[in-house]
């Protein structure tokens, strides 16, 4: 019962945090200078006062940024993010085509970055003065300095060009025929380089704190007195240390939720991949303001419903947050 009350206390808190990200991304959006008339009339070769004047009228730019505020967010409230002025199509049909993309490429690469920085941390962590502690450590430094645009690059300059192993860009092999499994086992390679390069910092971030975090789990007295009863080593890092040096892990995780769904637009120019990171740019660039929105209102939502998943995992991890609610 108790976590059911958390959950509903939680969803309110993130459905307040949601509307707020809604409010401030119209409010910046519509504050900066130009909109897409100018971008229109620029394709144009250049427009008249009075067709600019026609073009906001029909497009509602010419009512007060509040009334258009109000009207945006009651078209949100009924699940309509509005008209494409760019692809002139509704935003939400090309989000939800989109979706899939970046959703695949967001988590394969978050759960490839916690599985290998939890396994380099906890093999650095059990001989803190060996070889693979100070390798982690130089990864770890080199990881998180390498912006992941650059570290895309290279892996694509290196197993596409130089050793061609993976497909240099797109999701999938369009002259594919077959059913399901062809199909997957082409995205799957497709998906390999920018998973790298998407996670390679977070991997980086991951290895150090379970490093550090096992060292501190290791060295406490309770770990002392399960290796006094005999218990396998083994079993001491594993069911004793590990469970407790976990929680820092799935913290930070939660918290470069943020990060991840960012560093995707980067990975996904890299290597274009069909994702919402692909139609961000082109609708920055077209000054499509729409578009920009619902991109940014859905990536808001992922991160939140990231850090909700994030704090019911912790609390069935860690009995202590339970018993503290």
């Amino acid at each position: 019962m108790n976590i059911l009350k958390v959950l509903a206390q939680r969803l309110s808190y993130a459905l307040a945090l949601l509307i707020a990200v809604l409010v401030l991304n119209f409010t910046m959006i519509n504050l900066a200078p130009g909109d897409v008339v100018d971008t229109i009339a620029a394709d144009m070769g250049g427009a008249s006062a009075e067709l600019m004047e026609q073009i906001h009228t029909e497009y509602g730019l010419d009512k007060p940024i509040i009334v258009q505020l109000g009207n945006y967010v009651w078209r949100v409230l009924q699940f309509d993010l509005g008209h494409s002025y760019f692809y002139n199509r509704p935003v939400t049909e090309m989000i939800f085509e989109r979706l899939p993309a970046t959703l695949l490429l967001v988590f394969s690469a978050q759960i490839f970055a916690l599985i290998l920085g939890i396994l380099l941390g906890v093999f650095a962590a059990i001989r803190p003065n060996g070889i693979l502690s100070h390798i982690v450590t130089l990864f770890a430094l080199f990881g998180y300095a390498a912006p992941v645009f650059w570290t895309g690059i290279l892996l694509l300059i290196a197993f596409s060009l130089n050793i061609p192993l993976f497909p240099v860009a797109g999701m999938r092999d369009v002259t594919i025929d077959g059913g399901f499994f062809p199909q997957a086992l082409s995205v799957a390679h497709h998906l390999v380089l920018p998973m790298l390069s998407l996670g390679s910092i977070f991997i980086a971030l991951y290895s150090r704190l379970c490093r550090a975090s096992m060292l501190e789990v290791l060295g406490s007295d309770y770990i002392r007195t399960a290796k006094a009863k005999g218990l396998s080593p083994r079993d001491v890092t594993l069911k004793h240390g590990l469970k407790n040096a976990l929680p820092p892990v799935v913290t930070l995780a939660g918290l470069q939720f943020s990060a991840v769904i960012s560093g995707a637009v980067l990975v996904e120019s890299v290597f274009s991949w069909p994702g919402l990171g692909q139609l961000a740019l082109t609708s920055i660039l077209a000054r499509d303001t729409p578009t920009i929105l619902g991109i940014l209102f859905f990536s808001a939502l992922v991160v939140i419903i990231g850090n909700l998943l994030t704090d019911l995992a912790l609390r069935l991890i860690d009995p202590r947050i339970r018993k503290s609610t």
